[in-house]
């Protein structure tokens, strides 16, 4: 059997902060491993008006994770690039499959054209924008008309539509779209051995073990606001609960935070590391005592799955993906996104020191079971096969 010729297509790098090309590096060597051959093709957009360096490409090509294409922006919104969109019609039908990533996307739009004109099947993996909560924030009745008119079509057409995780599948089926639904999770890189200093570096008054974990992008999606909230609640109750913030955002949103924990009066208890990555990630990792992640909305939490690895129980907002596949496996809780339900799941795990025991125990048996690279490439090319064997009547 000739090894399969896989094309994704992503919309942006953003490789300083793992954005998008993190999860599509680690697919990528898990398909490579199993024997496909895969090439990238994306812009050069490296997050809101910044572009990939020449250095940053050549470590690309030197990690060896797929042939990466990459094309100039021409625009911030939609991140338009002529010159990828004239080499997809061009290379399309040198893949057997093509699986785009993102909705509401200029790449996507031109990689799903070309596909169809080349009659080569497509997938898309919508990243979590046709949950109820993708679909009403930014730009709700740009979106809406989009869906109509551009991305409704695309989908229809797709041999398949990638969800990560049952309940994202759910929420977007409920939009009414005709679409072919499967689930396959992402999954989670092992991470280096940890730093034994690299937290003490980063916060040198925090008491070492046995924090909060807070390991995100720093958005109002991501609800942190409901666990400082939260941690203010319980301060009559356990006044030495800390909490670590790992994670950046925005300049004027991080300080509106910084603000909150100091008029809650938590301040001191709070320490802001920014991104961490590698051996200093793997350290917060491993001191931990429970990962927080009181989303609104996440259309799979790859930042939990991360923590699962690590064996760190997960309190998840009922908005993340796995929250439902966590609890049910009893590795943590999901909880609505409120600094009471939050605050009520802290108790659960801090009255009792057994249930955390037990919880790590089961969170890592669901990341090795659930979330490990074989068991993602291996269920992506039963999928690409199956597309192009049943798919090529497409149109």
């Amino acid at each position: 059997m000739s090894p399969l010729r896989v094309l994704h297509v992503i919309p942006s790098l953003d490789l300083a902060h793992g954005g998008p090309s993190r999860a599509i590096r680690l697919m990528a060597k898990a398909l490579q491993q199993q024997g496909a051959i895969v090439h990238i093709a994306t812009t050069d957009d490296a997050g809101p008006k910044r572009r990939c360096t020449p250095e940053a490409r050549h470590a690309l090509i030197a990690e060896g994770a797929g042939h990466w294409h990459v094309f100039p922006k021409r625009s911030e919104f939609y991140k338009v690039s002529p010159g990828l969109a004239r080499w997809l019609r061009q290379h399309v039908a040198d893949y057997d499959v093509v699986h785009l990533h993102a909705l509401f996307s200029f790449s996507s739009l031109a990689a799903a054209w070309a596909a169809r004109i080349a009659a080569v099947p497509y997938i898309v993996r919508p990243l979590g924008t046709l949950t109820t909560y993708g679909v009403t924030q930014r730009r709700p009745w740009l979106k809406q008309l989009s869906l109509r008119w551009l991305e409704g079509p695309m989908l229809r057409h797709a041999a398949a539509v990638h969800f990560t995780a049952d309940a994202e599948r759910d929420e977007a089926l409920a939009l009414g779209i005709s679409l072919q639904p499967v689930v396959i999770p992402l999954a989670v890189e092992e991470l280096p051995p940890p730093d034994p200093t690299g937290l003490i570096r980063q916060c040198p008054t925090m008491p070492i073990p046995g924090y909060l974990l807070f390991l995100s992008r720093l958005d109002p999606k991501k609800n942190l606001e409901a666990l400082l909230q939260a941690m203010a609640l319980l301060e009559p109750q356990y006044p030495d609960l800390t909490l670590v913030v790992v994670g950046e955002g925005s300049p004027a949103y991080v300080a509106q935070l910084k603000t909150l924990a100091a008029v809650l009066g938590i301040a001191e208890r709070v320490c802001w590391t920014g991104f961490l990555d590698g051996a200093l990630k793997s350290a917060v990792l491993a001191d931990a005592s429970l990962f927080v992640l009181p989303s609104f909305s996440e259309n799979f939490g790859i930042a939990a799955a991360e923590a699962l690895q690590a064996g760190l129980p997960c309190v998840l907002g009922e908005g993340v993906a796995i929250a439902a596949q966590v609890q049910a496996a009893g590795a943590g809780r999901a909880v609505a996104p409120t600094p009471e339900a939050v605050a009520e799941a802290i108790v659960f795990y801090a009255s009792d020191m057994s249930r955390g025991t037990d919880a790590a125990r089961q969170a890592r048996v669901l990341a090795m079971s659930a979330f490990s690279a074989q068991a993602m490439a291996s269920s992506l090319i039963k999928l690409y096969r199956d597309v192009i064997h049943f798919g090529r009547e497409f149109r």
